[in-house]
């Protein structure tokens, strides 16, 4: 499907990448458009198709439908996972239950997990990319958080903020299961 029944498109686009500072090479880069066709598709030289266009709304950040009528309302997300639709990793025999709360395209940027832990299950993860964080509440139970040479016991209603780009381990040393959120949020320049 074209886009062309929306002939000020190329105006659009480029009032909007205009405002936000973008040169035609810095949006090719970040839509995966070329910068030929951008350049074509902003002189209304071709007939984008939808997908094109859709690509290059992403990467400004702006909503499809407000930039094909002149806008560059910021692109407003509502998504819904159902529980039912909610992943689960596989762990070790000893470790927890973890259902990934956040949707894949969130992935490197900003994850979202739902941790369950037995009795003594144990989480042992390698570091991650340098300046990532996690961030832990514990819902239910006790749980403990090694990281680097730092350790910490955590009880219903603690937070916790560490660095993980270290070892780190996460454990359920008591003798009732324990539950825990965990926002993992991996640096910036991993999210483009």
């Amino acid at each position: 499907m074209n886009a062309k029944h929306h002939p000020e498109i190329g105006a659009h686009l480029r009032q909007a990448r205009e405002e936000q500072g973008l040169t035609l090479e810095m949006l090719a880069e970040k839509s995966g458009v070329t910068l030929n066709m951008l350049g074509q598709i902003e002189n209304e030289a071709v007939n984008p198709t939808l997908a094109t266009v859709w690509k290059i709304t992403r990467a400004l950040g702006v909503e499809l439908d407000a930039l094909l009528k002149g806008g560059t309302q910021p692109l407003r997300r509502f998504a819904i996972t159902h529980s039912d639709d909610v992943p689960q990793l596989a762990t070790s025999e000893d470790g927890p239950s973890i259902r990934v709360l956040s949707p894949l395209d969130m992935a490197e940027a900003l994850e979202i997990y739902m941790l369950d832990f037995e009795p003594g299950a144990v989480l042992d993860s390698e570091p991650h990319a340098p300046g990532t964080e996690e961030y832990l509440t514990v819902l239910s139970g006790t749980i403990t958080v090694h990281v680097g040479g730092r350790k910490a016991h955590l009880h219903p209603g603690d937070f916790v903020i560490y660095n993980c780009d270290l070892h780190h381990t996460i454990s359920n040393p008591a003798g009732e299961p324990a539950q825990l959120h965990m926002v993992v949020r991996f640096p910036e320049r991993s999210w483009s």
